[in-house]
Parts: C-alpha cells; structure tokens; sequence
C-alpha cells in the first residue's frame, strides 16, 4: 500500500480516539497455527461464515506478519508490543524454572490497562461445548498476566480486556474432532504449494488442518455471540489474529510467508472503523499492543516497538522483522525481514539442516515421513528437495511478486544485489538496535522445557 493509500484508509476514521466517549472494550481472539487460510483471504474450500462476516463488518487486514513463527516466542513478543529477542524471550518454551523477569522498561500489556482501570481476562468457559484453552505461555514468570477468566467476573460498568484462544488449527485433539463436522474439505481439491509432493497423506493432512479452520470459526462465532447476547459489542474493539503461521512443513517455525504471515481481522464500529476496508500496508503483530493502548488512552511507552494501526499516531511500515531461535530441542538461529517485494533470511547456523531432529515435528507432521521416504528413493522434484538438503544456504532472498511460495533463491542473482545488500544492512541494523539477545549463547538454566 503506498502512503496516500494507507492515509485514505485512515480518513474513513479520522478523529478516531477524540470519537470515543468512554474507554472501549477490548476483545483478542487468537487462533493457534494458522496462516490467512480463511475464505474472506480467497480460499474457497473453507467455510468460515463468522470470520468472513467479521472482515466485512470491520478491516481486514492483508499483510500482516507475527515477530516469530512459534507460540511461546511469538506471544512474549505480542503480549508486550515488544520483539522477543529484545526480551530475551526468543527460545521457545525458555525460563520455565529459573524464574526470569521481563527487563526494565517492558510490561504485559494487561499490566498497563489494569493501570487504566481496565479489568483483564484469559477467557475459558464460553459455553459448555466452547471453551477458550486459556493460554498464556510466555517465555517469563509472571505472577498474575490477567485478573480472572471471563468478563462477567468485572466490576458493574469496569472496561475490559480479554483474550481468547483456540487451540483447534493446533495439532492435537481437535484434528479428530474436525473430521467429525457435517462439511468436510475435500483432500482431492485443495492446492499444494510447490515444495509439497502431490501424496494422499499430505494431501489428507493438509485438508484435515483446513477443516481444523472450519471449526474454529464455529467456536469464533459462538464467542461474538455470546457478547452480543451479553449486550458487550457497542462499543468494543474486536482483534482476531493467528499466533503463528501454519503448523504444517515449511510453515510453523520457519521465517518463510507460511510461517509468519496471519490472519488480522479488526472490528470497531463505535471507533469509526467502517467495515469492508482491506488493508494491504505491511503490519507485525507487535503493532496489537499499541493499537489497544492507545485505543484505551494509555500512553505509548517508549521502548514500544508497535506502533497503532487507526489513529493520528499510525503510519505505514516500509518492512516487517521476525526472528527464530531454539525450538524445543532444535537450536538454530534465523533473523528476517519482508516488504512488500521480498523476503530475505539470515540462517545463523547453516549447518543445522531444516530437518533436523524435532520430536514434535517428527510425530506429528505425516508429511515429513512421506518426504523422507520419497527424498531417499530420489522421487522428489528439485523444489521438493530443498527442504531435505543437508544444509540450508546463509542467505536467502525471494522476489515474491514472481515466487510467492519462496522457492527460487535469488541470494546470488546479480539483477537483485542492490536488495540483498540494501536488505542485509537492515537486518544488521535491527539485531543492534533492539539488542537482540540471540548474539548470546543460550543459559542452561533457561533450557528446561
């Protein structure tokens, strides 16, 4: 989106927070592993009626990225507005024993709104058939993220944050359950990206996380239900958003598009954000947490690092930052950045091939096992093989008006040298700007999982 077009979006709501005569409500619903797989993205296999109707009622939201591509990391980052690796959050499931504190300067967002006189939430009985999974998961200790469970449990007339999420694009127990839905996707008709081979078991996997999806946006529409019902969406700003990319190979846990990129769907009518808009300006996950301050009338903190998506303090992002570190037992190090042309990836540790040992990943990916087979009887495709290499490159660059799916590695292209050394600076430049802590090896007291 070019800056005339993101400042006309902004007029539809141009006295935003001076319009607000009383602090809003604020609701985030967080689908777990998921990518923009929903119909109102185009995919028209899905069935997600209360997430379609939620984009067209509010703004939806194109190119919206998460600071890291698995939960623990990617939520220390949202829920504080700041990058993990600043935090020294960046290792998946970290600090689980030896009790480590948020730096100076940085705070759970609900730590800032209580402070506002809002009351916080980690929402888990909606109804008795959809229950929120409560998770919180950051890579701290915190001794009280949130006041209560629901946001009956406020004070008459009290402001409220609250957080839902569903775990059912998680790989677990609700795959099963999918399965079990009237509609279900067809494996036979959904799309593979190119690094996928064409096998009935991914194709069955793949289809069995869609309808995953599908009953998320059940559990959505019982949840805006319930706070219609509760007579709560006057005046209440409505987040829904992914965690992390999708828990699929290639995806979840890597710095590609299918690792980062989420769904972000905003609602707000009392606010002035008129419905239909879609936002195509680049927009991280960390800029959540400033928009919902600002949307209650906290101010900014200055170490912040998201900046508020309506408003007169909103301004476009020319790039996006993410970062992977050690995920469950694998160690690897991955700095990145995205505009709107392209994606380049730093791979700290080249050596580490993209699979090595995840005993996550390994139980509970089926297409891992059938590309391994296929890659050691020499029946995949070049494309197909480059997930199974014996060592990842130290740079990648991908030019994705031309490859979306982030396949030709144009790192050593001479017609794109001015972009990866343009691009590179960048990178450089964060890691030492936000202090990254990922420039230090790992405490093995914060490795206990």
């Amino acid at each position: 989106m070019e800056r005339r077009d993101f400042c006309a979006a902004l007029a539809t709501a141009p006295a935003l927070l001076s319009q607000i005569k009383s602090p809003p409500n604020i609701v985030w619903i967080t689908g777990e592993d998921m990518g923009p797989q929903l119909g109102c993205y185009g995919f028209p296999q899905m069935r997600t009626p209360n997430l379609d109707r939620l984009a067209s009622d509010g703004v939806r939201f194109s190119h919206a990225f998460t600071s890291a591509p698995v939960c623990s990391s990617s939520r220390s980052g949202f829920m504080t507005g700041m990058f993990q690796t600043t935090l020294g959050a960046h290792h998946h499931r970290s600090h689980r024993k030896d009790g480590y504190q948020l730096p100076e300067g940085a705070q759970l967002i609900t730590d800032r709104l209580r402070q506002r006189g809002y009351f916080t939430c980690n929402v888990r009985g909606i109804t008795p058939e959809v229950q929120g999974a409560g998770k919180t998961d950051f890579n701290f200790r915190h001794d009280k993220p949130f006041d209560g469970t629901h946001w009956n449990q406020r004070a008459k007339g009290q402001p409220f944050f609250a957080h839902v999420n569903f775990s059912a694009p998680h790989k677990g127990p609700s795959f099963p359950r999918a399965r079990k839905q009237k509609y279900l996707v067809n494996p036979a008709q959904v799309e593979l990206p190119p690094y996928w081979p064409d096998h009935p078991v991914v194709r069955d996997e793949y289809a069995n996380f869609l309808d995953a999806i599908n009953l998320l946006d059940t559990e959505v529409g019982v949840t805006l239900d319930t706070l219609k019902k509760d007579g709560l969406l006057d005046n209440t700003l409505v987040f829904f958003f992914g965690d992390n990319g999708r828990c699929l190979i290639r995806g979840k846990q890597w710095c590609y598009d299918s690792g980062l990129h989420i769904p972000l769907l905003a609602w707000w009518p009392e606010g002035g954000v008129k419905g239909g808009a879609v936002r195509s300006d680049l927009v991280s996950s960390l800029d959540l947490s400033a928009t919902a301050l600002e949307a209650a009338g906290v101010r900014l903190p200055e170490k912040l690092h998201g900046r508020p998506l309506f408003g007169n303090n909103a301004k476009p992002r020319d790039l996006v930052f993410g970062a992977r570190d050690r995920c469950d037992m694998t160690l690897d190090r991955i700095r990145t950045v995205r505009t709107h042309r392209y994606r380049y990836i730093r791979n700290f540790m080249p050596e580490r091939p993209y699979t090595q040992w995840n005993q996550y990943i390994e139980q509970s990916y089926p297409t891992l096992g059938v590309m391994k087979k296929l890659y050691g009887e020499g029946k995949l495709n070049a494309t197909q093989s480059l997930f199974m290499a014996a060592r990842k490159p130290e740079e990648e660059l991908y030019d994705l008006t031309a490859d979306p799916h982030e396949v030709n590695n144009l790192a050593a292209a001479a017609a794109h040298q001015g972009a990866l050394l343009d691009l590179r600076a960048k990178v450089d430049r964060w890691i030492w700007e936000s202090d990254d802590q990922g420039r230090f090896p790992e405490l093995p007291a914060a490795q206990q999982l």
